[in-house]
């Protein structure tokens, strides 16, 4: 039942509380329900309700008018038209005001129902404009979501295929004859003046392919099995993959500030938070003592060396302004004494959510994997882990 029909259904029973035992033929009984609305006491929420208001005021001013009244004639004039008031009684005058009466409430009553059924009417009609107008929006929205999520996890998985043909291109020797590397000993990030050491096999077919190769990171026992690019513009891979094409996912890059011979201190790789478990999308499970005990063991090579790391720290950060005075971790490069190496570890420490029971001295070289955290405003999640060998 829908609300208006409930509001009709209520002043219906406010009418026949009000009209109960009453003949609206009679001054008095006009009067008396006139007098009912009057103080205030019903209040009607239908138009049928509305309508009956209006109909009282209408007999009330007619009574008003004289045009209704109660004849009481006093006792002589009753008995002097007894006789007459039996004649118009045979000749059916009284039922005659009756069925006048009756007529006229069934015509009230019949335009109260119509109105009210045109009214419902309407109601129902505009209701069901308004579901289909819902109906319509709903599924332009469902079919923009599906679109929305069928090329997201399309792009994902075509994502995930290219970096899997890149990984089978690692080790390949099928473009190391290059005339490419032949001139990779004049290039330098940094322009530095020392001569850069040969590639390593493994990457030379890579290298052909882009020559922004900084190396390979991966992770056993997890999706992360990636290219490292490194280019003077830290914003470029945020938003293009290895073949330099437009890419949501981007890809993983080092810090344009770190070197990669002479090996930095600190050598920072980024990558995207991925919903799809792209890129750097499950590192946070870092968070979790458990995972990060059982997948403690990075690798991450160089196109010049090898080498492995073990999990030191693992923590939660910002990115945070110029002038805030705070730890950034994401500033450490490298260490120019032992005493600024020991405050870098110190304060990660502090921020580190679990005890590794791994610790670095000056001399040593770290790697760390940063990723954006959502969960607070400029959020970043950081995994910091030291070379072993």
């Amino acid at each position: 039942m829908t609300k208006q029909q409930e509001m009709t259904l209520r002043d219906e029973k406010y009418i026949n509380d009000i009209t109960r035992g009453l003949d609206l033929s009679k001054a008095k009984d006009i009067e008396a329900v006139y007098s009912a609305l009057s103080s205030g006491g019903y209040y009607f929420e239908s138009p049928k309700g509305r309508e009956f208001d209006d109909y009282i005021y209408e007999l009330h001013e007619r009574v008003m008018r004289g045009e209704i009244v109660d004849e009481q004639p006093d006792k002589k004039k009753r008995i002097g038209r007894a006789k007459v008031n039996k004649t118009k009684e045979k000749n059916g005058v009284a039922g005659k005001r009756q069925n006048i009466k009756t007529d006229e409430d069934g015509f009230r009553n019949s335009k109260l129902d119509e109105s009210l059924e045109a009214m419902v009417q309407a109601e129902l009609k505009k209701r069901e404009q308004i579901r289909r107008l819902f109906i319509i929006l709903f599924s332009i929205i469902a079919v923009g979501c599906l679109g929305y999520f069928g090329f997201y996890y399309f792009n994902s998985a075509n994502t995930s295929g290219n970096y899997e043909q890149l990984a089978e291109l690692k080790g390949s020797t099928a473009l190391s004859n290059s005339q490419v590397l032949d001139e990779k000993n004049m290039f330098s990030l940094h322009k530095q003046s020392v001569v850069l050491p040969d590639l390593l096999e493994d990457y030379k077919t890579l290298y052909v392919k882009n020559n922004e190769l900084a190396g390979w990171l991966k992770i056993e026992g997890t999706n992360i099995d990636y290219p490292v690019m490194q280019t003077l513009d830290n914003d470029f891979y945020l938003n293009h993959n290895f073949n330099k094409d437009k890419d949501s996912n981007g890809a993983l890059f080092l810090d344009y500030s770190c070197s990669l011979f002479p090996r930095s201190t600190n050598m920072i790789i980024y990558g995207h938070h991925m919903k799809s478990g792209n890129m750097f999308g499950n590192l946070q499970k870092y968070a979790k003592e458990d995972y990060g005990k059982s997948h403690s063991t990075i690798v991450f090579d160089t196109i010049y060396e090898k080498a492995t790391y073990e999990v030191m720290y693992v923590f939660y950060s910002k990115v945070y302004d110029n002038d805030d005075l705070v730890f950034k971790y994401y500033q450490f490069i490298d260490a120019n004494s032992e005493k600024e190496f020991d405050y870098y570890m110190e304060e990660m420490e502090k921020m580190s959510l679990y005890d590794t029971g791994v610790s670095a001295k000056y001399g040593d070289t770290l790697l760390t994997l940063s990723t954006c955290d959502h969960s607070q405003t400029d959020g970043r999640f950081a995994v910091v882990a030291k070379r072993v060998n």
